[in-house]
């Protein structure tokens, strides 16, 4: 295979990767993200506890992402991070945060230390959440390079553009929470989360369409891959798609809930979870079309961006062995948790 074949397949490999990490990362964050609104300690550790076997492991996609970019293409690692330094450090340390506030939740010794681990918890939450939606915003928008360095300024990540990708990603995060929550509980708690489902899917598609209105007028590339003819026909599919997808999102959740001893019910009560991560799945499509086949807007391609040959070769090898053992534990820990969680089971 040539270098250029070869960094294809790396910039797809890492694509999916970092797409598995929103997805699976982003539920639970979510999780976090709704605590506030979640009432009393008990429905509160039964949230928690949905996440609890799958939260740690589901971040592994996050390191796979980054150990990719950084090992093949390290003229795009070198561009990118002291551009997004700030939010990227920052999303870390929350990262970290947030994981201690996990486990030291379930240990506090008094009501007030537990308000405070939640609020830890949550907030890291939120941090971490912001700080990956202006990361991304700022990718988006374009880095500043000069020969094969990083030629902005320190603030050049945050922007008023930037910055609604980061509340973007917070309802978007919140509403993949509440539709998992409305997948693994019943009861109360259920009726709860599918409420704010339906008030943060409609926040999400808000932003949405206000930020693909305004993707398209960021750079002339990506104008050129939504208005010029026949390129458009690639990407004409996305909007309807969104549209069929909210549709079976609301729908699902005006049925969740009936006849939960039921097992095809609880099943059912998966389908609004399922449309929310097939809207991310369109959004990240749609994105996709708009920077291909940069990976630093708007002047690096992923072939100018790419190691040497041998090397991706090399990588790519460790790739094809770890990848299928780490989907094929990711798959069987979500069947072992697999049903609703009731009150006093699993994390303690």
């Amino acid at each position: 295979m040539s270098a250029e074949t070869i960094a294809t397949i790396w910039a797809f490999l890492i694509a999916t990767a970092v797409f598995l990490y929103v997805c699976m990362d982003g539920f639970d964050l979510g999780v976090g993200i709704l605590f506030p609104w979640i009432r009393g300690k008990d429905d509160r550790d039964l949230s928690v506890n949905t996440v609890a076997p799958v939260w740690d492991g589901n971040e592994t996609w996050l390191i796979l992402g980054g150990g990719g970019l950084f090992g093949v293409f390290p003229l795009a690692y070198a561009t990118i991070m002291p551009a997004l330094y700030m939010p990227i450090i920052v999303m870390l340390l929350a990262l970290i945060f947030r994981g201690v506030a996990f486990e030291m939740r379930f240990r506090a010794a008094t009501p007030g230390q537990l308000l405070w681990w939640d609020r830890a918890f949550s907030g890291g939450s939120y941090v971490a959440t912001a700080c990956q939606g202006i990361a991304l915003g700022a990718l988006v928008q374009g880095i500043a390079v000069e020969g094969r360095s990083y030629a902005g300024g320190w603030w050049d990540w945050l922007s008023p553009f930037s910055v609604l990708t980061g509340a973007a990603l917070l309802a978007g995060y919140g509403m993949l929470g509440a539709c998992w929550l409305v997948w693994k509980t019943e009861g109360e708690l259920q009726d709860q989360v599918r409420a704010l489902a339906g008030r943060l899917t409609w926040l999400t598609l808000g932003f949405m369409a206000l930020v693909s209105a305004i993707v398209p007028f960021l750079l002339p590339q990506f104008r050129e891959r939504w208005f010029d003819f026949p390129v458009i026909l690639t990407a004409l599919p996305v909007p309807v798609l969104v549209v069929v997808l909210a549709w079976r999102l609301f729908r699902g959740l005006g049925e969740a809930g009936h006849n939960p001893e039921n097992r095809r019910m609880v099943w059912r009560d998966g389908i609004p979870f399922a449309c929310a991560l097939g809207l991310f799945f369109l959004a990240y499509t749609g994105l996709g079309i708009s920077m291909w086949p940069m990976i630093v807007p708007p002047d690096i391609t992923i072939w100018e961006a790419a190691a040497p040959r041998d090397s991706q070769l090399f990588m790519l090898v460790g790739a094809v062995v770890l990848i299928p053992v780490i989907l094929a534990y990711t798959a069987y820990v979500y069947w072992l948790f697999r049903g609703k969680i009731k009150a006093g089971e699993g994390y303690h």
